[in-house]
């Protein structure tokens, strides 16, 4: 059946996947004008909930619509902000594919995958951006916060139920289960490799730990993430600075091998510059999600004035994920000169932050993993649960949902690392696929969007959006 898999996962991505999110990462970076590269500046205001322009904006759609007030029922959903959401969905980003992911990477396809990852992070942001901006236009009005998704812009965008429905069992499968068995294995694995405790004890923790904080839903799990995550990043960002600066002569070096590799010049472990690609590209996608419609759940839970301004925000999250938390991983591997040993997943990263730091490093890591995976595990329930919320709104089918996430994540810590991934890979594709379906159909709608928000921006004022300036019967909010 391992096998079967792998082989499914294998033609799925060398064939399908990596066209499909190369051409869509292209097609929207021209289509958004490059504005993941152009408005990095208000990437940063929006984080810090700063208005973009001097003033607010006074006007809508060429000037004919004034900006409606808040009303009451958006103030009391207004407590999650776009900070807030963010942290959500960079909890879910930034997990074991910065660290396991990365690292499994390097050793199927060599240091070069890095470099692949690079190129899709960088114009992948572009197809983030849209699908994100699409999440908080077609978002909904919920009881204590917004929420939406995929699933949502498919039926009221595209007025295609049966595409949301398929989305929505796709993504509570993939995040729900199958991404859970990831960050379970690579928890489970780090904690008993460190502790030498049986991995069947701390896969009984995990899951306790987990139940606590998705019984108390999206404020609570909000409120987390809004706290963890960037104490979890900074902390990484800082010790990755540290084996950099350590090795400083050995820098240049290590760049040469990363485009040797990336372009061929060298052969690798598992093959030609084609697996370097691939892996690249499967890991880089798994890590900052950039297209696979898991993020966009995330981004419509935000109080803003401008899709737009959540849609950088989440550009802005693959940025960090990718280029700052992975490469710190893979830095730190590349610079201990085990890229081409036997380990493979978190044990290579954790043995690698060892050479540099001594026995401390393995702790680290422990602890960072711990972090890392806790986190996107309670992100990636919050992406099923606001799917079956999409198919039903019984809540016993969402108690029901809990303890079966309980259930996979200690199943999870009792598979091998290329098992869960195998499962993963083709979750992860057709899930992707589906998603890349709608956001180009619906790329028009972005593309309305960015030019009333460039507009706004150029007459130095703070984008408003109002839903009369777009009729779209899709549209509740706004």
């Amino acid at each position: 059946m391992f096998s079967f898999l792998q082989l499914v996962s294998d033609y799925l991505w060398t064939y399908v996947v990596i066209t499909a999110l190369v051409f869509c990462a292209l097609y929207f970076t021209i289509l958004i004008r490059g504005l993941q590269f152009t408005h990095v500046k208000d990437m940063l205001k929006v984080i810090v909930n700063r208005p973009i322009g001097a003033v607010p904006s006074s006007s809508l759609h060429e000037g004919k619509m004034s900006a409606p007030p808040v009303t009451a029922a958006d103030d009391d959903l207004s407590r999650i902000g776009s900070f807030q959401a963010f942290a959500v969905s960079l909890s879910s980003r930034v997990g074991t594919g910065n660290l396991a992911g990365v690292a499994s990477a390097i050793f199927i396809g060599g240091p070069g995958a890095i470099f692949w990852m690079w190129m899709m992070a960088l114009f992948g942001a572009a197809t983030a951006f849209v699908e994100a901006t699409l999440a908080q236009l077609y978002k909904k009005r919920g009881t204590d916060s917004y929420y939406g998704g995929p699933a949502y812009y498919m039926q009221h965008g595209l007025h295609n139920r049966w595409l949301g429905l398929l989305f929505a069992v796709l993504i509570t499968i993939t995040f729900g289960m199958a991404n859970q068995i990831i960050q379970s294995n690579t928890l489970c694995t780090a904690l008993s490799d460190s502790f030498q405790v049986d991995i069947r004890l701390v896969g009984i923790v995990l899951t306790l730990a987990t139940l606590v904080i998705i019984f108390g839903g999206i404020r609570r799990i909000s409120h987390f993430a809004s706290i963890v995550v960037p104490f979890m990043a900074i902390g990484y960002v800082l010790i990755a600075l540290y084996v950099i600066l350590t090795n400083l002569t050995r820098v240049p070096d290590m760049f040469r091998l990363i485009i040797d590799h990336a372009f061929g010049l060298h052969s690798v472990v598992g093959g030609g510059i084609g697996i370097a690609i691939m892996q690249g590209v499967k890991r880089g996608l798994f890590s900052n999600e950039a297209g696979e419609g898991s993020a966009p759940n995330a981004a419509a839970i935000a109080h803003t004035s401008h899709p737009v301004k959540q849609g950088l925000l989440q550009a802005f999250g693959v940025f960090m994920d990718t280029i700052v938390v992975c490469t710190c991983t893979a830095f730190i591997i590349l610079l201990s000169g085990l890229y081409d040993s036997s380990y493979d997943g978190i044990l290579l990263t954790k043995y690698a932050l060892e050479t540099h730091v001594g026995s401390s490093g393995g702790h680290f890591i422990t602890l960072a993993i711990f972090l890392f995976a806790y986190s996107t595990i309670i992100a990636n329930y919050f992406y099923g649960e606001t799917n079956i919320r999409f198919i039903t709104k019984s809540s016993s089918v969402i108690h029901f949902f809990r303890i079966i996430t309980g259930f996979t994540i200690m199943s999870g810590s009792l598979m091998t690392l290329q098992e869960a991934w195998s499962i993963v890979d083709i979750a992860m594709g057709v899930m992707t696929l589906v998603n890349l379906y709608a956001i180009v159909r619906l790329s028009p709608k972005v593309f309305f969007l960015v030019k009333d928000y460039l507009r706004q921006r150029r007459a130095g004022n703070d984008p408003h959006f109002h839903r009369t300036s777009m009729p779209d019967e899709g549209l509740e909010c706004w």
